[in-house]
């Protein structure tokens, strides 16, 4: 058994103790036994067991707030799942975004239709908000996306996108209107995977891994119910889901 003193730090209450002690001994039994051969296929069983196990509940964010419901029950998790697999912590950290996404921001539908399926795992998301020109400046973002009818026609390239190769779904921002500030233009939206005109690239790093792609739009068509929050308002739900990745990092 690795060391647990983080546990022993006075903020931490049995009932933390406890939820450690049952993931570990869940970790050791239900995640050993999956193939990393096959990274792909790793992941996604990875994914689908955190679901089976219900430990993707508690990725659930606050609908009132911006913070996890319990920050003690997450470091947590993201520590005993890091010291078992650490695909398995990011696998974790990822579908916690798209819980993030739509607890906060969804529509009612969006929330009946989604949080189920990101929970039990049989929906994996990616997230993609960094562009080739842009950078990391999110609110420089130039993918356009244009009305058309009940649909929106996506243009453009997304890059260093986490494990995009795995994901049945996307996050992305769009610029939707170029009027007033930048950050006012951009809209944040849900992209089916397998929609006609999307290529991933990969990007292969200097340890031979593949974590990271660019990912291409070329007239991507994607239903206007898959708009997260507000059109023109995708900055606020960006802002909201980096602040609780970067922290999920910390």
């Amino acid at each position: 058994m690795a060391d647990k003193t983080f546990l022993n730090w006075p903020f931490f209450e049995d009932r933390h103790r406890d939820l450690a002690n049952r993931l570990d001994a869940w970790a050791a039994k239900e995640l050993a036994h999956i193939d990393h051969g096959d990274t792909d296929a790793a992941c996604k069983s990875l994914v689908a067991a955190l679901g089976r196990g219900g430990w993707l509940q508690h990725a659930a964010v606050d609908p009132d707030g911006d913070a996890p419901l319990d920050v003690r029950a997450l470091c947590i998790i993201r520590e005993t799942l890091a010291r078992h697999d650490g695909l398995a912590d990011f696998a974790f950290a990822m579908q916690g975004l798209g819980t993030g996404a739509i607890s906060l921001f969804g529509t009612d539908d969006q929330k009946r239709e989604w949080l189920p399926k990101i929970r039990q795992g049989t929906a994996i998301s990616a997230f993609a908000l960094t562009e080739p020109q842009s950078g990391s400046d999110v609110a420089n973002s130039t993918m356009t996306a244009t009305l058309d009818g009940d649909h929106y026609v996506i243009n453009g390239a997304k890059i260093w996108t986490s494990y995009a190769q795995y994901a049945d779904w996307i996050f992305v921002l769009v610029r939707t209107s170029n009027e007033g500030k930048k950050q006012e233009g951009i809209t944040f939206i849900l992209v089916d995977m397998k929609t006609p005109g999307i290529k991933i690239n990969p990007i292969i790093s200097i340890d031979n891994e593949h974590s990271l792609n660019e990912v291409e739009f070329s007239d991507v068509r994607v239903p206007v119910e898959n708009v997260v929050g507000e059109v023109n308002k995708g900055w606020t739900v960006a802002k909201a889901l980096l602040a609780h990745e970067r922290t999920g990092i910390a």
